[in-house]
């Protein structure tokens, strides 16, 4: 039964197909009313074929220029982001040529011989005992020169030098020892570092007069160190522990962490 069923079948198709290739090749015109009327039965389905054909080659343009438009963008994305690294850049250069320039136009450049550095790492403790500047030997540093920065403002001196790089130990540095004095009252002492805390004008005789607000420069005494570079402003003044001096708290104006550029004093003029 079931082989007698797809032999009608396969008869009912070929019939079909034959007829169906008879009327669109319609020999001499012969068959035009049947292929006419074939053609508009197929009207509708040739229709549909087409607006399927046509939604997917549209799709296909979308896809396409989606595709475009995201390098496009990508380009643009990666022009931008490099043209802002450029700005960037150059701002940078701007600020630090800007902050150069007024340090330079404040330092005492009639009474010393300087020699500008760039600070090229610090303390990684953040305790502010020292830095390390782009200057060495070779561009002729030695141990124990003074370092300042504008306005004449002591940071500290040179220590460990190499032949391209030197470190500063700063004045908060416990191993920092200045002669100092104030301006006021000419109160001498020396000034030490505390653990990268501050700084301490210690050594001061009970018989000195020293107070709240003084300026404290160095006194010149001793070592290469000149006289009357800014250190910093008097806080607070109380006795030594064992009561023999005083003491006082001493406030430099610089912050350590926002410099990029010392200057070496590296000789008088």
């Amino acid at each position: 039964m079931r082989r007698l069923t797809s032999t009608r079948i396969f008869k009912v198709t070929f019939i079909a197909i034959f007829f169906g290739l008879l009327i669109l090749v319609n020999p001499k015109g012969a068959l035009n009313p049947v292929r006419n009327v074939f053609l508009d039965v197929l009207a509708p389905l040739k229709r549909i074929t087409y607006t399927i054909s046509a939604s997917i080659e549209g799709v296909g343009e979308f896809v396409g220029s989606v595709g475009q438009l995201k390098k496009e963008n990508e380009k643009l994305l990666s022009e931008n982001q490099g043209l802002l690294g450029e700005r960037t850049m150059l701002a940078d250069m701007r600020n630090e040529n800007d902050d150069l320039r007024s340090q330079l136009e404040l330092l005492p450049r009639n009474q010393y011989k300087l020699l500008s550095a760039t600070i090229i790492s610090q303390d990684p403790n953040g305790m502010g005992n020292w830095m390390e500047i782009d200057k060495g030997s070779e561009d002729g540093l030695t141990e124990g020169m003074p370092v300042v920065v504008s306005k004449s403002v002591l940071v500290g001196r040179i220590g460990d030098v190499t032949p391209r790089s030197a470190k500063v130990v700063l004045l908060t540095n416990p191993k920092s020892v200045v002669s100092v004095a104030t301006t006021q009252t000419g109160a001498k002492g020396v000034i030490r570092g505390e653990y990268g805390l501050g700084i301490i004008f210690d050594m001061i005789l009970q018989t000195d007069s020293v107070q709240s607000g003084n300026e404290v420069v160095t006194s010149g005494i001793g070592s290469q160190m000149p006289r009357g570079l800014f250190v910093g402003t008097v806080q607070d003044v109380h006795p030594s522990s064992d009561h023999l001096f005083q003491q006082a708290g001493v406030i430099s104006p610089i912050q350590i962490s926002k410099l990029q550029f010392v200057f070496v004093i590296i000789g008088n003029k």
